[in-house]
């Protein structure tokens, strides 16, 4: 037995921040408005085979730990069995120390499988797996039970425009289940011109789900105009897009239309065209999103697939992509004016996978903030390599330096695994944290009420207001 890890004063270091944490933070329910969970196992109520299965198929940020541990990929994405690749996680934990996924391994075992009272390692695998495996094998832990134990309010996936949403239309008809799981419009593959196998192929589903013939620019902007139509009569209210930094070359429609039908035919991109497409895509996109009043999300800055010999093995989202360092500044404050310039500039959300970029990302959104929406343009929580605990610091006190804290709208997990809602409250023990380090310090009133509802808004209730799907 050791002492209890994760008690009620994890991360909070004094008096003030566990009374913030614990009688306001805490409180709220989630809203988790940017995640890639499949709507299908919602739908299904998929019942887990094993705790290898729910917790890491298809997580690549514990893929990553377990290859600079030396794990072979046998046990990671390989053949190897369910209970192999349980225990070199286990194996790999221990030297998790300091990354976050030490604190998240250990918050997930005591919220989602009450495991308290050990720290994972190879002596007590089996134990553990054993345990956590016949756990999911009852009601409590299905993916439904998961969503309301964690508190749920509403989920946003992130979907395909070519996605059908049969799943989504099932969770939305069953008045039994009140959670809301709604898709976010992610029109990625519409950009990827420089690949035209790849574009090609997605082309021909656009115009096999849309009924139209897409041998055109045109008819191409008209068949996702018409998707994107689809997806507002199912609820979504969000589109996504990921960027390696935001793209805005003046063009003509002439040359769109023809760097189009060069692509269409086959042939290579160069990549000048390829960033005239992308421009071209990218406004129509916004114009569609602002006509219809949706919010916009903008991940920038992420290189992917950087190890060719992986990608080719195993695939995207394995866990081969790294921080970018391209200039986002620069373009980035074009594609907003030319929105702006015509007041039709979305709300937008601005998540940058670079640190250094933060400063410049949370100046430029003070320069197109605007009335009635409060914190029109946000900047995003700390995403992806920077969801740690420092990296969630950064992000909130350069927001609190250059911009509005108070109106900022909080934490989302951008993850594929059903126990990572962990996130919203390791989040919020941090906010609460900083907040009361700061109250110990004499720099904030030690008024529990205002700075309370303060820790309110940013856990929940701005996000509620900013996105309106509740």
């Amino acid at each position: 037995m050791v002492k209890t890890f994760i008690d009620d004063s994890f991360l909070l270091h004094n008096g003030f921040a566990l009374s913030l944490y614990h009688e306001y933070a805490r409180k709220v329910p989630v809203y988790d408005y940017h995640c890639h969970l499949p709507a299908e196992y919602i739908a299904e109520n998929r019942q887990f085979r094993n705790v290898t299965e729910a917790w890491l198929y298809q997580d690549h940020y514990k893929w990553r730990a377990m290859r600079a541990n030396g794990i072979d990929e046998r046990f990671i994405t390989g053949p190897g069995t369910d209970l192999e690749k349980f225990k070199a996680w286990a194996v790999t934990v221990p030297y998790t120390i300091r990354n976050p996924l030490y604190h998240w391994t250990h918050m997930e075992l005591k919220t989602c499988f009450g495991v308290d009272d050990k720290l994972l390692g190879p002596e007590n695998a089996d134990d553990i797996y054993a345990a956590c495996s016949a756990r999911l094998q009852t009601d409590e832990l299905r993916v439904r039970s998961i969503l309301k134990k964690m508190r749920v309010r509403v989920v946003c996936t992130t979907d395909d425009p070519v996605d059908e949403l049969e799943h989504h239309n099932k969770i939305a008809s069953d008045t039994s289940f009140d959670i809301r799981v709604v898709p976010s419009f992610r029109p990625d593959r519409a950009l990827q011109i420089e690949t035209p196998v790849r574009f090609n192929d997605w082309v021909e589903k656009l115009g096999e789900i849309t009924g139209l013939c897409v041998d055109s620019y045109p008819s191409f902007i008209e068949a996702i105009s018409k998707r994107h139509d689809y997806f507002h009569e199912n609820g979504c209210r969000i589109s996504d897009h990921g960027l390696e930094y935001p793209f805005c070359v003046e063009h003509t429609r002439d040359e769109v239309c023809k760097i189009f039908n060069k692509a269409r035919s086959g042939k290579e991109i160069a990549a000048e065209d390829a960033r005239i497409f992308k421009s071209a895509v990218m406004k129509e996109c916004v114009r569609m999103d602002s006509e219809k009043g949706w919010a916009m999300q903008l991940h920038l800055g992420v290189l992917r697939n950087t190890n060719t010999r992986f990608m080719n093995m195993i695939g995207p989202d394995s866990g081969f992509d790294s921080m970018g360092d391209f200039n986002i500044s620069v373009p980035l404050v074009r594609f907003l004016d030319q929105f702006d310039k015509k007041k039709s500039l979305p709300r937008t959300v601005l998540y940058n996978i670079n640190p250094r970029d933060n400063e410049s990302v949370a100046s430029i959104i003070g320069s197109f903030q605007e009335g009635p929406v409060p914190g029109k343009i946000q900047l995003g929580p700390g995403w992806w390599f920077n969801d740690t605990k420092d990296g969630m610091l950064k992000q909130m006190n350069t927001l609190s330096n250059l911009g509005l804290l108070s109106r900022f709208i909080g934490m989302t997990t951008d993850s594929r695994s059903f126990f990572s809602f962990v996130r919203h409250d390791y989040f919020r023990r941090i906010l609460c944290s900083m907040i009361g380090e700061d109250v110990e310090r004499g720099e904030l009133p030690g008024d529990i009420q205002i700075l309370g509802k303060t820790a309110r808004d940013i856990c929940y209730n701005n996000a509620e207001y900013y996105f309106g799907i509740c």
